[in-house]
Formats: C-alpha cells, structure tokens, sequence
C-alpha cells in the first residue's frame, strides 16, 4: 500500500513570519497566537522516527483527536478552532507546560516492563505486590514524564515536578484534575464501545492565562486501549491481552532487537508490515468513534496551503 497523500516531511509555506516546529509525528507552523498542525504519516515508538510512513495515519490521528477534543471541550478548555483538512488542525498557541501528564488504570507497557523488571515505584506512586501485567490497578495514577525536545521522555514524580518549578504548584493542580475528568470521559466513551482505555497521557499548555489540553488526545498514538470481551478470561489464563495500541508496533521493533538504545540498528520493515499498522490505525478509528474512517485519496501539498491560508484570512 503506498501513500497517495503529500510526501512526510513537506515543508509549507502559509506566512512569510511563519515559525516551524518538526515533531516527531506532526509539524507545527505558528503564526501569531495560531498553529497549524499537520499530522504526517510518519510514525515514532521509543523515541525514535521510523524510517518508512504509514499510509493515512495523519489523518486517521487528526481525525480522531478532533473527535475526542470535540466530545470533552465542555469539561476541558482546548486548543482546537478547527479542522479544515483530514490532517490539519487549526488552533491556539499554548505555551506548553513542560510534562505529559501520564495516567494509568491497568499494568501495560512501560509500567509493566519497570514492574516486571523489579520496580516497584514508579513516578512517586508506590505500586502494590502480586500484579501481573494486564491487571487492572486498585485506581487510576498519574505517572508523569518530563518533555524532551530530544532524546528520551523521563519519568518524573509529582514532587519533582514542584520543587524543580517544572509546573507551577496551582497550574499542576489543575492539570491533575483535567487528566482525571479527561481519563473518566475516556474511559466512559471506550466502554461504549466495548473497549477499556488502560493508559494515555495528556498535555496541556497555557493560553492568555488558561490551561489548556493540547496536541492529540485518546489516539493510539497517546492511548492503550483493551477489548473487553474476553478480558476477564485472558487474565485469569495468562494470555495477552488483546490490544489497540500502536503497542504492537513497539513489539516488533522489540523482537528484531531494537528500542531505541546505544549501538541498536533500526530494522527495516517490509511492506506487509506497513500495510498492517495502516489497517490496524483505521481500524481503530472505526472501533472508538463507531464511524468510518473514509481516506481522502487527493490531498495535495497546493491544496493544503491554499485552505490554510484561505482560512487564517477569514478568521
């Protein structure tokens, strides 16, 4: 399956005071207090941007984070004004808080591997005795990471975060309770839809004096989600649980010997695989939101920068 969209890294030009922010996933073009953010079909696991792109995962990640930010702006202030293209997103620019509030409900990836591997503390959070991974926690907890512009995100704990002046004491607070009421609507929405959310992480920044939620929300690029059906069962018999998550594509890099440590050599993935994150991205979709995921097969890097501008214009 090949991308028919614009090529991962087009360059864009919308403004000429533009200033350009290449994440890992998304690039971010500010232009006085809006952003412009265009998902790429690039795709990133243990820090690292893997080599080939993902056929319509910008717009499936654009599209769904729009979906979640829409259904929980009335509980949670967030950055987004609009959608004009499947994989571009309009809004304020924050100035982001330095953390991603992490928070968790069930033993799963990187908790799982610290756990398995003896810790027992994870963030300032003292995690109980005789969990096996997949095992639901007593209740939700935060873990939060620091944001790296490179290299690697590291767990933080909440009294860190404080006495280094990361967040300020009354900002955090309050991105406590956001991460909390965002995590309960989540987690409320995915049982609709016969899914348990098991971890995501959130992040916020500020806007005119106000916290806002930023960046995505509830993708399987931020988020785990467990099938319910059946999960009682795989527990109580030691199966993996079944996932969806872009964990898989974690699993992968893990069994050809690579996560993103010193002196590892990135495998090369071959189409098949490709193709597969492609379906299991749209797959995805359709399973949270209970829509189709309908690929715009024409966009264009002229169409994009047309409708951007065309819309800064007018607003």
């Amino acid at each position: 399956m090949s991308s028919p969209i614009v090529q991962p890294n087009a360059e864009y030009n919308f403004h000429p005071d533009q200033k350009v922010y290449h994440g890992k996933v998304r690039d971010v073009y500010t232009i006085g207090s809006k952003i412009i953010m265009i998902a790429s079909d690039r795709i990133s696991a243990f820090d690292h941007i893997l080599p080939r792109s993902i056929p319509y995962k910008g717009q499936v990640l654009n599209q769904l984070a729009a979906y979640f930010l829409k259904a929980t702006s009335d509980m949670v202030p967030n950055w987004l004004l609009d959608t004009p293209l499947p994989n571009v997103a309009i809004g304020y620019a924050c100035e982001p808080h330095k953390v991603e509030m992490v928070i968790r409900a069930y033993l799963a990836g990187h908790a799982a591997r610290v756990y398995k591997n003896g810790g027992r503390v994870l963030c300032g959070v003292t995690l109980p005795e005789g969990l096996k991974e997949g095992d639901k926690l007593p209740e939700p907890i935060i873990t939060p990471t620091t944001k790296a512009s490179e290299g690697h995100d590291e767990d933080i704990s909440r009294e860190e975060i404080l006495a280094r002046g990361i967040v300020r004491e009354e900002d955090y607070l309050i991105l406590e309770e956001y991460t909390r009421k965002l995590f309960a609507a989540g987690t409320t929405m995915a049982k609709e839809r016969g899914l348990l959310l098991v971890d995501t992480k959130y992040e916020f920044g500020k806007y005119n004096g106000r916290n806002l939620l930023i960046d995505e929300v509830h993708t399987p690029d931020s988020s785990r989600y467990y099938i319910a059906d059946g999960y009682e069962d795989r527990q109580r018999d030691n199966i993996s649980q079944k996932q969806l998550s872009k964990e898989f594509v974690r699993e992968w890099l893990m069994a050809n010997d690579f996560q993103g440590l010193e002196g590892q050599s990135m495998p090369l993935m071959p189409d098949s695989f490709v193709t597969e994150i492609s379906q299991r991205y749209i797959e995805l979709f359709d399973k949270v939101t209970g829509l189709e995921f309908v690929p715009d097969t024409d966009i264009q890097k002229e169409d994009i920068e047309r409708i951007v501008v065309k819309w800064l214009d007018t607003h």
